[in-house]
């Protein structure tokens, strides 16, 4: 029931995002209720003072309506004030936020991560992992990367999976609300996938928890949205299955990734030597288990070549990037994923073969030039 109960809450307040505005916190649906019975409804306690004198009758509505005009005025006043800060609020988040990313460097959902971060100039530290004790995480009971802490004020916060440490961080900066509320909208759900295993999901992980106004602003209409969030669930539904694949498609590609992996991991010495070659005979036959639980094609680069010009083509030719002007999550995401493939061979051959590398070094040049 607790878990029915948490995926619950976020659906109620997107409800009041489509009618226009989000449920003050601490102040839910039916307490508004209460206060409307408050300035005028016939509850028992009205009932019950039939017989009073009237001026007590009309001293009491005049209060309960009192009551709900300064709730009503106060929630009023409190969301300008918020949306009056923001601005001030963004200036000085470096000294509100502290950012601390676990993460693998070749993963590529830590790479989404890192791009999201390095785009909105969010200064934060790395712990790199060792993949094989995972020691550095050892004081989350989510044993997965990227996870992110986040220190706001006195509050220390854990985000976890890459698509909703990005789409919370993104509802932050551009809405202003605490931080330890805007991660109770994306609960974690225990489901099973296709091969049987238990695994926890995330709900609304690629939706932006903004009222009508920010979202407007931010999008300019629905479509921009719906489309963002399309092809960033593409991102991790589809593109981030191609990179094994295509990085351990030969022993010669697996034993260069597995050279790159070691290099920039953390590893000891013989965890390194090891890793190096038992690990990339390893990942070579298990990509060809994931190129057939996948349905890939007999070359994988095809479906590499086909999945960056079908983004291309998403992109279109007049528009720089999916976002317009400037690069949006989806952008940001294929940007990631596609980036732990850099300096290895399936890199290089994406760049010759497909028409994707014009795109790949505006999204580049846009983070680089973030402003520090």
């Amino acid at each position: 029931m607790a878990q029915v109960a948490r995926a619950l809450w976020p659906v109620r307040y997107a409800l009041a995002w489509r009618l226009g505005g989000r449920l003050p916190p601490g102040l839910p649906a039916h307490s508004r209720a209460g206060f409307a019975g408050a300035a005028g409804g016939q509850g028992p306690a009205a009932t019950a003072r039939k017989g009073s004198p009237r001026l007590l009758g009309a001293a009491a509505l005049a209060l309960g309506g009192v009551l709900g005009l300064y709730h009503t005025a106060r929630w009023h006043l409190r969301a300008q004030h918020l949306r009056a800060q923001r601005p001030a609020a963004q200036l000085s988040l470096s000294s509100r936020l502290q950012l601390t990313l676990y993460q693998y460097k070749t993963c590529p959902f830590c790479s989404k991560v890192r791009a999201f971060l390095d785009f909105h100039a969010l200064p934060y530290q790395v712990v790199e992992v060792n993949p094989v004790r995972r020691a550095e995480i050892k004081f989350s009971s989510y044993r997965k990367v990227p996870i992110l802490l986040a220190q706001e004020g006195e509050s220390l916060q854990q985000l976890n999976d890459s698509s909703v440490i990005i789409s919370a961080l993104k509802t932050y900066l551009v809405s202003g609300q605490p931080l330890e509320d805007i991660i109770t909208y994306y609960p974690p759900m225990k489901a099973v996938n296709d091969q049987g295993k238990e695994v926890t999901e995330f709900c609304n992980k690629y939706w932006l928890m903004l009222d009508e106004k920010e979202a407007q602003h931010l999008y300019g209409g629905k479509e921009a949205r719906t489309e963002e969030m399309k092809w960033r669930q593409w991102a991790d539904d589809w593109l981030v299955h191609l990179i094994s694949p295509n990085v351990y498609r030969t022993p010669a590609e697996a034993l260069a990734s597995f050279d790159y992996i070691v290099r920039e991991g953390k590893f000891g010495a013989v965890e390194g030597a090891v890793a190096k070659y038992m690990g990339a005979a390893a990942m070579y036959f298990i990509s060809k288990r994931l190129k057939s639980r996948h349905h890939l094609q007999d070359d994988v680069r095809e479906d590499l070549y086909e999945a960056a010009d079908k983004w291309v083509a998403a992109v279109g030719k007049d528009r720089p990037f999916m976002g317009g002007q400037k690069p949006n999550l989806a952008d940001l995401a294929v940007y990631g994923v596609l980036r732990v493939m850099e300096g290895l061979e399936a890199f290089d051959d994406l760049m010759r073969h497909t028409r994707i590398q014009p795109w790949y070094l505006r999204v580049e040049k846009a983070i680089a030039e973030a402003p520090q």
